[in-house]
């Protein structure tokens, strides 16, 4: 039962240290060492990730360029305007920081890992959901805080100005930049120590939570944010879900694109990457206010994976019983 409700173990330690961060929240010294410590793991983990980006992959992939359009578009155009959609239309529903958090939703690229995992697990075409996944994790290093800066701007939250573009190029987009050229090189280290690659990955995200949430809680952030607040962002995040699974199954259908690449544009267009965000928040937004942005990512993470988890078997169900027929 525990293994249906959290199909990522690492959610566990995830909201384990959001519990930490409420209980015993970095402060003063403490907290400058965490924050220098989550900007070294944040340059290493978007390093590493340029450095695991195979260019074949995407070269590649633009053989089918219009079934990688469809997903691009997906992740950085359909969800985007239903984030526009839902903040112009019921400002008052969420306190202002949470629907900061959705549009950051909603302009987050794909993951990769997982996406690629239930498209192989539904039976769909995998070559593609690589080649879609990397492009979309790429592209999100410039695209997402681009994407940010309309909407944030569009909901007279200011955008993101000069320094935080800044700080996105020195902080992920050289690291990214510089272990993708370093590929050749390194690659092979990097294929060879995936546990240990892992590990940064994972690492990166509970020190930078821990540190974003610590600078929360000290700002008040359990007073500030009431339960009804919290049941009404996870019914926005349910919603913001659904509707992106709707589209992209409709989109693939309506665009006369086969089962195989279908099912791929169903989870790379709608999977959205906790691993990105979590540093791209700390980066883009204030410490205080980042804790706060980055609950709606969290519980969206949960969700997707529990959903794409049993579409993906109910696909995966349905190629095995059309082949025992066959």
């Amino acid at each position: 039962m525990l293994r249906r409700l959290i199909p990522d173990p690492f959610l566990l330690f995830l909201f384990g240290t959001v519990l930490l961060a409420s209980v015993l929240p970095a402060r003063g010294a403490f907290a400058d060492l965490v924050g220098w410590l989550s900007l070294i793991t944040i340059v290493m983990l978007f390093f590493f990730h340029g450095a695991k980006l195979a260019r074949d992959q995407i070269v590649g992939g633009l053989i089918h360029w219009r079934l990688h359009l469809t997903i691009l578009a997906c992740t950085f155009v359909i969800f985007p305007v239903l984030g526009m959609i839902g903040v112009l239309t019921l400002p008052s529903l969420l306190p202002r920081d949470l629907w900061i958090g959705i549009l950051f939703v909603c302009a987050l690229p794909s993951t990769v890992q997982s996406a690629i995992a239930f498209v192989s697990m539904a039976k769909g075409n995998v070559p593609a959901a690589i080649a879609s996944a990397s492009a979309s994790q790429m592209l999100g290093v410039i695209f997402t805080p681009l994407l940010m800066g309309l909407m944030a701007g569009a909901h007279g939250d200011g955008g993101v100005g000069l320094g935080g573009i800044g700080k996105i190029a020195a902080e992920i987009l050289l690291p990214f930049v510089a272990g993708h050229l370093l590929r050749p090189w390194i690659g092979g280290w990097v294929a060879r120590h995936r546990k240990l690659v892992g590990m940064t990955d994972r690492s990166t995200i509970l020190i930078a939570v821990y540190g974003a949430f610590s600078a929360a809680v000290i700002e008040g952030l359990w007073h500030k944010l009431s339960p009804e607040a919290l049941a009404l962002l996870c019914a926005v995040d349910a919603v913001l879900l659904a509707l992106g699974l709707g589209l992209t199954w409709g989109a693939g259908r309506v665009l006369g694109f086969d089962r195989a690449d279908r099912i791929a544009i169903l989870f790379c267009g709608t999977k959205k990457s906790l691993l990105q965000g979590v540093p791209m928040a700390k980066v883009l937004f204030p410490g205080g206010q980042t804790g706060v942005i980055l609950l709606p990512i969290m519980l969206f993470h949960q969700m997707q994976l529990m959903a794409c988890a049993f579409i993906a078997r109910r696909y995966s169900d349905t190629e095995e019983a059309n082949s025992d027929r066959g």
